[in-house]
């Protein structure tokens, strides 16, 4: 387990603990109310930990197919692949993209939408600059 997730559950648990004690601890005549919340509160907190990664999957295909768009008008006679960084402490929206005529090179595209689409990084093979690259693009995303 990656060392934030467990800070994330390890934070979330303390939280659901002192709820469920300041329930305990209220009067008798709003504990059932206070539990009933604090059950709530943690029936949410779970779902959010069991849905993110397929939310995030999701949005990372939807992503993917935008990029996708993206080079082949840019880039229409073109081939490449695909791929993004699956732990944690990566953005899963930053695309990595590896070009059929250009091997070696690595190209790191944003995509914020479907109209906010660039170049954020350049991976060349030992020995070349940047600048050398056939699909190095110079225009930053603000």
């Amino acid at each position: 387990m990656h060392p934030i997730t467990l800070i994330e559950i390890t934070m979330c648990a303390a939280f659901i603990l002192i709820l469920f004690v300041t329930a305990f601890l209220l009067p008798k005549k709003s504990r059932k109310w206070s539990f009933i919340i604090a059950s709530s509160i943690t029936l949410i907190v779970l779902s959010f930990f069991v849905i993110r990664p397929y939310w995030i999957d999701y949005q990372v295909s939807l992503k993917t197919e935008q990029l996708n768009y993206f080079l082949e008008k840019k880039y229409p006679d073109q081939e490449w692949k695909i791929d993004h960084q699956t732990r944690r402490q990566f953005n899963p929206y930053h695309l990595k993209v590896e070009f059929e005529n250009e091997k070696g090179w690595i190209y790191t595209y944003s995509v914020v939408d479907e109209k906010t689409i660039c170049q954020t990084a350049w991976t060349p093979p030992e020995g070349s600059l940047p600048k050398d690259g056939k699909h190095f693009e110079r225009n930053q995303c603000e």
